[in-house]
């Protein structure tokens, strides 16, 4: 233990342990034997509380800061004791010495934006992957190597905890993995989870409204995302300038001398000659190398900027060093196989059903970039755009409703259901987003309260015919919904799939169903 804390430059030691440290965890219900437990403060309490439990489930050690050290009782004879005080930091950097510095020995390539991070993170990989480098990926989705999903029970929703992720970066690392493309959110960054990782290549998605319920306001929210773009947190940037913050964060990286190329309108990389396809979008992409044909494999303007900054960021790493230079080309053309789970995801439903999108869309900005994208398809059609949404709890209650004006001013029917109410009470929620959806509304767009999301869903497809699209948002790839406290199992996907054959079955055998008629009898 000793060797391990001076390793990582900590002078907090106050006690060795009578047994070797074999791993780092800050969850006091998942220690395992030879473990030293990192007693952090919290939100709602201090991990220092439950210090007791930790060794009695195998901790030889215990790490923690002054505050701490008044709760953690006594402690066996035996058990290390290492007390700092930024107890965050040190378990990050305990972490990184722990497994030997893996992000050391990989291509660290990490996205944080308020939307279309996932989206991004999964497009480099399908570009390096195409390319020949082999690539994990690490965030919302979970964790993968070469296709191969990765299980464990010591996750968190997007970025992994430091010495959760330390342990992942060593796996992937020892599995051949060259590259990691990641998402890394602003909790990440304020909560010290990605330390002491240096990217060689960071992007940035845009910034909307999102998390102030984490956040006092935008402007923390903008900085929190802005330390990566920092000399001690990344060797590049690539700044997409989609909205404002973008301008913004490049001028900074540009007054601080740090590496910055940029994506859009205006940016050393742009889409050109954007299409649609039945299959999703083909453009012409203009950069620092020439013009690259790309087809990609998902819809919409968003995608498309997705795509452009993902291309970026693996030309970008190619002048890093790190790893041999892709062929741009080459990687593009990973894009056109690229799969994103509950994103713009196409479920496959009987001839004569609607065609139902599921997408993770639970912003204002994702949802009406979302619809908007799906309206666009129905372009010179004869079909209707029906949405059905809601909005999380327990979360900034000030975007609820815009969400809803942002359905309503794309779509033709928005129902408004539940995504996560979490402890909050639904219908209260549901109220706030109808009110936002009414008050955009215009005289031809129907605004319904669906109640529960099964009972939503089932009223979305009743309301579709066949020549209709019907795009459920808010959750995605989840396949769990928490209310009141209690997480139980709902995958929009394969309750929609169910829901479907049940609405339209024999319609669709026969070709017909849904439409203004089932419309008016459902309400």
């Amino acid at each position: 233990m000793e060797q391990l804390v001076r390793t990582a430059g900590e002078t907090g030691l106050q006690r060795g342990a009578d047994r070797p440290v074999t791993g780092l965890t800050l969850d006091s219900r998942q220690v395992r034997p030879g473990d030293l437990y990192a007693a952090l403060p919290g939100q709602r309490t201090h991990g220092a509380r439950f210090a007791g439990d930790a060794v009695e489930g195998g901790a030889v050690a215990v790490l923690t800061d002054r505050a701490g050290t008044e709760l953690l009782g006594d402690l066996p004879d035996g058990t290390g004791l290492v007390v700092v005080e930024d107890a965050r930091a040190a378990t990050a950097r305990l972490a990184a010495v722990l497994y030997r510095h893996p992000a050391e020995r990989l291509a660290m390539l990490g996205v944080t934006g308020t939307n279309g991070k996932t989206t991004t993170t999964m497009l480099v990989e399908a570009a390096l992957t195409a390319a020949g480098i082999p690539t994990a990926t690490v965030g919302t989705l979970g964790f993968r190597v070469g296709g191969e999903v990765l299980t464990g029970e010591r996750t968190t929703v997007t970025t992994p905890e430091a010495p959760d992720l330390q342990a992942l970066l060593a796996a992937v690392a020892g599995r051949g993995a060259e590259a990691v493309a990641m998402e890394v959110s602003s909790h990440a960054l304020v909560l010290g989870r990605t330390e002491p990782v240096v990217y060689d290549v960071a992007g940035f998605t845009n910034l909307g409204r999102d998390h102030l319920d984490f956040h006092p306001d935008l402007e923390a929210y903008f900085e929190a995302k802005a330390t990566l773009f920092t000399a001690e947190h990344t060797r590049r940037a690539v700044i997409c300038l989609d909205s404002p913050a973008g301008a913004r964060l490049a001028e900074r990286c540009r007054r601080t001398r740090l590496p910055v190329v940029t994506t859009g309108p205006g940016g050393d990389y742009r889409a050109e000659d954007v299409r649609a396809t039945p299959g999703g979008t083909v453009f012409d992409l203009l950069g620092p190398g020439g013009r690259v044909p790309v087809e990609l494999s998902l819809p919409g303007e968003h995608n498309v900027s997705n795509a452009v900054l993902a291309l970026a960021m693996v030309d970008q790493l190619g002048a890093s060093g790190r790893v041999p230079v892709p062929d741009l080309a080459r990687a593009a053309g990973g894009l056109a196989r690229a799969v994103v789970p509950g994103r713009m995801q196409r479920l496959e439903l009987p001839p004569g059903s609607p065609v139902v999108v599921v997408d993770f869309a639970h912003t204002p900005q994702a949802v009406e970039a979302t619809l908007r994208a799906l309206r666009a398809g129905l372009a010179g059609g004869h079909g209707r755009l029906v949405t059905a949404f809601g909005c999380g709890g327990d979360r900034d209650p000030e975007k609820r409703r815009p969400m809803g004006a942002a359905g309503a001013r794309y779509a033709d029917v928005v129902v408004v259901t539940d995504d996560n109410p979490r402890s909050e009470d639904p219908a209260a929620i549901r109220a706030e987003v109808l009110a936002g959806a009414r008050a955009e509304a215009g005289p031809g767009t129907e605004v319904l309260d669906g109640g529960a999301r099964r009972d939503a869903l089932r009223l979305a497809l009743e309301l579709a015919g066949p020549d209709d699209l019907v795009a459920v948002l808010g959750k995605g790839h989840e396949t769990g919904q928490e209310v009141a406290g209690v997480i139980t199992p709902f995958d929009d996907a394969a309750v929609l799939t169910e829901l479907v054959h049940a609405v339209h079955g024999s319609a669709a055998t026969h070709g017909t169903g849904g439409g203004r008629g089932a419309a008016t009898h459902a309400r």
